[in-house]
């Protein structure tokens, strides 16, 4: 893809983290042209200005969709196209299903997860997709790439993850069958499980718990950087045979309960 196309993109969750170093490696290292889709509320505005030529901001909510359509077609006019999508927009508060106190998850909380890791995707997954059939092929017979986030925490889930656990799970899931659905239309899916990262959420936590985390990672010993998780990215783009898969990125890393 990169070899034959210029890469047109869409980042959702773009704004921070693992998202803003995917839309700054794929401009500045591949000459892409991105649009960042995040929140009203997000820095969007200003990382886009900060990265500067062929970085946009349109601001939205993927779980709704006429601003996800809307993001799609800003792309399309930003970008002159659309045929990478990368989807890191999330949210995970941990909860006991049982707290304490011996009260119930709230329900409304477990189902706010939900919407967001995972009807989002799909959301932005399918709104994509309808626009990436019209491209024309390149030399592989390709038209675009789809890259989902999910988490080590699809596969050892830590006790106050059900609901975190469950969203991504879900995309583990929803990955293969979507991969093979869209081969007929030359559009790869797959997806990257990241491990422990310094992410937004991980630096607000105490300097000394982010220590402790670092050195539960086998190797590299500490905690992964955004840009990590972009080169995966970049890599998963440019290799032509990876479809339908999902990559852990962790260190070596087995949570523990």
């Amino acid at each position: 893809m990169a070899a034959a196309k210029q890469l047109r993109c869409l980042v959702t969750g773009g704004a921070s983290g693992l998202g803003r170093a995917t839309v700054r490696r794929l401009i500045q290292k591949h000459g892409a042209k991105a649009v960042i889709l995040d929140l009203p509320s997000s820095d969007g505005e200003k990382v886009a200005e900060e990265i500067g030529k062929d970085c946009y901001f349109c601001p939205g909510d993927v779980t709704n969709e006429s601003q996800v359509q809307k993001a799609v077609e800003y792309a399309k006019e930003k970008c002159k196209g659309l045929n990478i999508v990368v989807n890191c927009a999330g949210v995970g508060t941990p909860m006991k299903t049982l707290g304490k106190d011996g009260k119930a998850h709230p329900l409304d909380k477990f189902e706010a997860i939900l919407k967001v890791n995972t009807l989002g995707t799909f959301n932005v997954i399918r709104l994509s997709a309808e626009e990436m059939i019209n491209n024309e092929v390149n030399k592989g017979g390709e038209r675009g790439v789809i890259i989902n986030t999910a988490s080590v925490a699809a596969f050892e889930g830590q006790i106050g993850q059900a609901a975190y656990s469950a969203s991504k799970g879900a995309i583990v899931g929803m990955t293969l069958p979507i991969a093979r659905e869209f081969a007929r239309h030359g559009i790869r899916v797959n997806a990257i499980a990241p491990g422990l990262f310094l992410t937004p959420l991980l630096e607000t936590l105490p300097e000394k718990v982010q220590i402790a985390l670092a050195k539960s990672v086998p190797f590299p010993n500490r905690l992964g950087d955004p840009d990590d998780y972009a080169h995966m990215v970049a890599a998963i783009i440019q290799n032509p045979m990876m479809n339908g898969e999902v990559v852990r990125i962790d260190g070596a890393i087995r949570m523990q309960p």
